[in-house]
């Protein structure tokens, strides 16, 4: 099994970007300019390595190969975005890596790119890619082509190598173990041995309401593969296990009018496997709160005066104060209700929420909602 901390670090100490490895400071495909330009490369990479894996390293600095981390991103959907947009789609998998340098809420990105048969294209026009487009990689550059050349597989070998050395050993996992223990005290650590073999760390504040447990500010990692499988400072989370798999099932607060309800958003089964093998399966299960239309006007109106002072740069008084820092989830909630138009408000506001890092913090949550529901 590949320890995957292991494995970004033989990436950047094995070359710079190149035809099967690629990096990013940080990506952003709630936009379409970064949505765009996360599929060509996934595309290009795809078709530059036909027998062996491909990846892209996120959170790093390009000059200096710093690595400073992003937020964790748990978007379980993003093979429905590569189906959804390319053609001979590879299979991809984004995975969340901690660091022990970095801040509990920063990991690096690992994106796992394995290709499929036939050439990976555009299906439909996105930003300035057309549909039909083909890229390759040509050094550490994603470029379109005209596709008349048979591919050459000049990776695999050493792909091959970097990935055997990047194999677990018995003293990563248990360092790996003592160190989720140790750093997660304050929040009653504990950890599971699945198939004897694989090791969940999980951490989190317990409460109890009407007979059910739940979690907050919960992280759960994958010790044998050095990835963090959840983390989250604020949502309830409630899970199970058994001898066989460990399920977590997300909830988010969302209201208006400071009335406030927990809702589960999305449900994750991690299974073990007797032939030390794991699946992970995400179900969304969100059902969008529904509110009167005539109320949701109001809300909608006051969130876009709000946001035109913001561009203008007009002082806002107390009241305005308190519909911005709900301004995030409302657009939300507008967008769940049909108001079609809140979504375009909500990424507007995206450069002038920053300057307010609760309220950043709560247009993530939001972008992070949106995503799942669109890609389900």
């Amino acid at each position: 099994m590949i320890n995957k901390r292991l494995l970004i670090k033989n990436l950047l100490a094995h070359n710079d970007e190149n035809s099967f490895y690629d990096k990013k400071r940080k990506i952003d495909i709630g936009q379409k300019e970064g949505k765009a330009k996360f599929l060509k490369h996934v595309c290009a990479l795809s078709n530059s390595n036909p027998k062996n894996n491909s990846y892209i390293v996120i959170g790093v600095e390009d000059e200096d190969n710093k690595i400073v981390g992003v937020d964790f991103f748990d978007d379980s959907k993003i093979q429905n975005l590569i189906n959804a947009y390319l053609t001979n789609p590879p299979i991809v998998q984004y995975e969340n890596i901690p660091f022990p340098h970095l801040p509990d809420h920063k990991v690096v990105g690992l994106v796992t790119i394995r290709p499929s048969t036939g050439i990976t294209s555009l299906r439909k026009n996105i930003w300035k890619y057309y549909g039909g487009s083909v890229f390759f990689r040509e050094g550490s550059i994603s470029m379109p082509k005209v596709f008349d050349i048979e591919i050459k597989d000049v990776n695999s070998e050493i792909v091959a190598s970097i990935e055997k050395h990047a194999q677990n050993n018995i003293q990563h996992i248990l360092d790996g173990v003592i160190d989720f223990m140790q750093k997660r005290q304050d929040y009653n650590p504990k950890y599971i041995v699945f198939k004897e073999y694989f090791i969940v760390c999980w951490s989190g504040i317990k409460k109890t309401v009407k007979d059910e447990t739940f979690y907050s500010r919960v992280d759960i990692e994958l010790v044998n593969e050095q990835v963090r499988l959840f983390y989250s400072t604020l949502d309830e989370v409630a899970i199970k296990y058994d001898e066989n798999s460990f399920s977590i099932l997300d909830y988010v607060k969302l209201g208006i009018q400071d009335h406030y309800k927990y809702y589960p958003l999305e449900e994750t089964v991690i299974s073990f496997n007797d032939n030390a093998n794991y699946n992970i399966d995400s179900t969304l299960v969100f059902n969008p709160p529904q509110y009167d239309k005539k109320v949701l006007h109001h809300i909608y109106n006051t969130n876009n005066s709000v946001l035109e002072k913001l561009k203008k740069g007009i002082s806002l008084n107390k009241v305005e104060l308190r519909d911005l820092n709900n301004l995030p989830e409302t657009y939300l909630i507008c967008y769940l209700n049909l108001f079609h138009e809140a979504i375009d408000k909500l990424h507007e506001a995206k450069p002038y929420l920053k300057k307010h890092p609760k309220v950043y913090q709560k247009y993530k949550d939001a972008i992070r909602i949106l995503r799942k529901v669109k890609y389900s």
